[in-house]
């Protein structure tokens, strides 16, 4: 057991699937998993493992925000020897040009948080994914006709903001930023500190600049492309 997750050494495999929203994950053990076991309810965080094409494998909730992601990573990492975290997740489109249900691989993930500068100060660290996940990934979600996109995006802190979100992004838009979310530049800043390979797969829930966006049902069962691409990598 760790502080936050009432795991047994041994309940949680080496390759796990983290997604913000835990129904998301409650969704994906019951759907695609077999022989599963829910293995966390602490803080209703819910973490499960099961098999998925004969590979053992798990699935957990990570809570929204880099904190939240910094704890459960860290643990799972430290306490149950995790060797590779995929974040599958939802974000918020910057361009035009990537639209709702498409697919991003996160090559990068800049921020607008200080989480990182209590380790660097003034120095700036580049969180990058792991290159063989993203590497796997995009050949995978070519080979499938999947409408992808690689690049850097946003980790951050801020959801609500006192002005229009294309205004309060407008510097990030314009350096090519493909989207916004909330979780990412965390998960790789411990993936590089540990050696543990990572990759954020994410789905475009709402595009910033047309204003469309999918329905919170939508948000936690429907991106199939998602999850079956990061199982496929699993």
């Amino acid at each position: 057991m760790s502080v936050h997750n009432e795991a047994k050494q041994g309940d949680i495999a080496e390759s796990v699937l983290m997604a913000g929203d835990p129904l998301r994950a409650k969704f994906i053990a019951e759907n695609y998993l077999s022989d599963t076991i829910c293995y966390n309810k602490v803080r209703n965080m819910l973490g499960y493992t099961g098999v998925y094409k004969g590979k053992r494998l798990s699935v957990q909730g990570s809570g929204m925000g880099m904190p939240s992601m910094t704890i459960y990573v860290h643990e799972l990492i430290n306490e149950y020897k995790a060797h590779q975290i995929m974040r599958i997740g939802t974000c918020g489109s910057f361009q035009p040009a990537v639209k709702i249900r498409d697919l991003i691989l996160a090559q990068g993930a800049s921020t607008d948080s200080a989480i990182n500068s209590h380790v660097f100060g003034n120095d700036d660290f580049a969180p990058l994914a792991s290159f063989d996940l993203l590497n796997k990934a995009f050949s995978l979600a070519s080979s499938a006709s999947v409408n992808v996109h690689v690049g850097n995006i946003l980790s951050s802190d801020t959801f609500y903001t006192d002005v229009a979100p294309v205004d309060y992004y407008q510097k990030w838009i314009a350096h090519g930023i493909l989207a916004v979310e909330m979780e990412t530049a965390a998960l790789y800043t411990l993936g590089a500190k540990f050696g543990v390979d990572t990759l954020s797969v994410l789905t475009v829930s709402d595009n910033l600049v047309t204003g469309e966006h999918a329905s919170s049902e939508e948000r936690e069962t429907s991106f199939d492309q998602m999850m079956k691409l990061a199982l496929e990598l699993a």
